[in-house]
């Protein structure tokens, strides 16, 4: 019995060795013809590091506001009994909008005028008699008070009238109606929005730490999703003398003309404060640049000392301003160097590659890709 045991064993064991060996024998196989194996080099796409000259610009966001506008009111309340506009009109500064009733006012004005005018001919008299001396400088101081009173009374009621007269106090365009004929209008109802839309105003602010260089009189270059591909040009009119205590930054006000009234007052814009200093850059495209939390960097092609064919080398780079298809290189790249292009995703430091241009996209500092 134990004599079979034995021999079961020993057959186990050996059966356990054989197989042990065979494994041996694939896994050194396999080794041997890895070893063999040549790996194809990858095919890239390259370009070249370039320098160029960029302008320097501080992007904004602003809102655009009338240089001119206001929400007329009357100072005065009052029956409108004529209006001599409609929603939309153009008014020229002095164009009367809104007519109050001054049927009260005016009799009141007849009275006084009849009254200024005895008062006027009862003092020419008295000077008379003054100088004659057949009257006393009493009375003619008296004559002469009451002529005054009335003259003063007179023009508080033509104060009056002119108030309940509305007139465009500049000229613009009106907005839309707000007032009908035979409401009884109020000190504080709105008439209509007036604003002067030829010449408007973009505000917009600035960090603390760039406003150094913002004059007025440099350009600003404005922009807006209704002006696709197209922008106006403003100058600096003034920059705040204090910076807000809670966002550090500092209002700016700039101008421009706007004959054909594209820009309105609440309009949002984008805005870009171009200074005179320009800078230098050196450019790779956006594309060629591997972003990553640890760090960015580029895939520089250069010989491979091992033999006659190419190698990449992973540099990491400090990135500077986005302009179009390029990104500007702070640090970490010289002009001239080749980069790869596309794809630096999907490659690795070290790699054995191979150049084809042919299928190269073009990279543009200002590209306008077709909508289809």
């Amino acid at each position: 019995m134990i004599k079979k045991i034995f021999l079961a064993l020993l057959f186990v064991a050996l059966l356990a060795g054989l197989l042990a060996g065979i494994k041996v024998l694939q896994i050194q196989k396999m080794t041997t013809q890895k070893e063999a194996m040549v790996i194809p080099p990858a095919v890239v796409s390259t370009t070249n590091a370039t320098a160029d000259t960029w302008e320097s610009v501080l992007l904004a966001t602003g809102t655009i506001t009338a240089v001119q506008g206001v929400t007329l009111t009357s100072e005065v309340t009052g029956r409108v009994v004529r209006i001599d506009f409609d929603s939309g009109d153009r008014v020229q500064a002095g164009d009367t909008l809104v007519q109050l009733d001054i049927s009260t006012e005016t009799a009141q004005l007849r009275a006084l005028e009849a009254s200024e005018n005895l008062a006027r001919i009862t003092l020419a008299r008295m000077t008379t008699l003054v100088k004659q001396g057949t009257a006393t400088k009493s009375e003619y101081d008296t004559a002469l008070a009451t002529h005054q009173q009335i003259l003063a009374e007179m023009d508080a009621l033509q104060a009056v009238i002119d108030k309940k007269t509305i007139r465009a106090p500049f000229s613009g365009m009106l907005g839309i109606r707000q007032v009908n004929l035979g409401q009884n209008l109020g000190s504080d109802d709105a008439i209509a929005i007036l604003q002067h839309l030829d010449r408007v105003q973009v505000e917009f602010t600035l960090p603390q730490q760039q406003i150094a260089p913002v004059q007025p009189g440099i350009e600003v270059r404005v922009q807006g999703d209704f002006l696709p591909g197209q922008f106006l040009l403003a100058q600096v009119k003034a920059v705040e003398p204090v910076a807000d205590s809670a966002t550090r930054t500092v209002r700016v006000q700039a101008v421009l003309d706007n004959p054909e009234h594209l820009l309105r007052p609440g309009m949002f814009v984008h805005a870009e404060v171009v200074l005179p200093e320009k800078q230098q850059v050196i450019l790779v495209p956006a594309t060629a640049v591997s972003y990553a939390a640890f760090g960015n960097s580029v895939f520089f092609v250069e010989a491979d000392a091992r033999n006659d064919g190419l190698v990449l080398r992973q540099q990491f780079v400090a990135l500077g301003e986005r302009r179009g298809d390029f990104v500007a290189i702070t640090s970490g790249v010289i002009p001239g160097q080749t980069v790869v292009s596309t794809g630096v995703f999907k490659y690795r430091n070290g790699q054995n590659v191979v150049v084809d241009n042919t299928l190269a996209p073009e990279f543009d500092l200002k590209p306008s890709p077709e909508n289809s």
